[in-house]
């Protein structure tokens, strides 16, 4: 395995084969692990993504999960993988033929032509005490396959027709490019992130549907708020703010 060279202040612990990243970055944060500390694996027996879901995780694509040390308040995990998110998705872009339609789709995921190719999960670490010790963003970038039977379509940087790409320069790329949006979100707030990432956003100013924990939410999507929340204007203008939940778009799955 050649090892890649990450940011200063950036800690690699590679493994060839993991459960899950997110797991194994978890309990390093949970052990007192430092900000800037990346598990990557070559390949994940049990990857998932949000909810739970499993996520075919074979050799060939980039799997990783960074620990950062926020201050604590929600908004900080949210615009971390907003951050993220925006990086993914400048590195494929910069990985594609020129005019790939790349795009993110609220929360976490980057698409291209309306099929996922990367996704983000951040998660808390929490101690046993129940205070939170770190958070985690795991990174999920398919390079070379994409799952086959999902509820949403899938893709891959190959079948788009970027070429070989090594997993070490695309660890490379990324962590670059995410050092960089980091540093800028934590020196001028997150009104960078929130226009780089509205740049990109799939669905702004169309109809959506929302997937909450109680039900379903039909409107339109208008805006991010100041701490990544999307907001949806629904009947008579009202907005609301929705925190967490599924966007979904007729014809394009979840």
């Amino acid at each position: 395995m050649t090892l890649p060279v990450l940011p200063a202040g950036w800690v690699l612990d590679a493994r060839l084969s993991v459960g899950s990243t997110n797991e194994e970055a978890k309990a390093l944060a949970r052990a007192g692990a430092r900000e800037g500390v990346v598990v990557w694996a070559l390949e994940q027996t049990a990857g998932r993504g949000r909810r739970g879901r499993s996520w075919a995780s074979p050799s060939g694509n980039l799997y990783l999960s960074l620990v950062l040390r926020p201050d604590g308040r929600p908004s900080e995990a949210a615009g971390a993988g907003l951050a993220a998110a925006v990086a993914a998705a400048k590195i494929v872009s910069s990985l594609l033929p020129e005019g790939a339609a790349v795009a993110l789709k609220w929360p976490n995921d980057v698409l291209v032509g309306g099929r996922k190719i990367a996704g983000i999960l951040p998660e808390a670490a929490v101690l046993p005490d129940g205070r939170v010790g770190g958070v985690v963003l795991g990174i999920g970038v398919n390079l070379v396959s994409h799952p086959a039977e999902t509820p949403y379509p899938a893709t891959d940087l190959a079948a788009e027709g970027s070429g070989p790409v090594a997993i070490e320069t695309a660890l490379e790329r990324l962590a670059q490019a995410f050092d960089h949006w980091l540093r800028r979100w934590r020196e001028e707030g997150f009104g960078p992130i929130r226009s780089a990432w509205l740049a990109l956003a799939l669905g702004l100013g169309q109809p959506i549907e929302v997937r909450l924990e109680s039900g379903t939410m039909a409107g339109r999507f208008v805006d991010l708020d100041g701490e990544g929340a999307l907001l949806l204007e629904i009947e008579n203008g009202h907005r609301r703010r929705v925190a967490a939940g599924e966007v979904f778009f007729p014809g394009l799955g979840e």
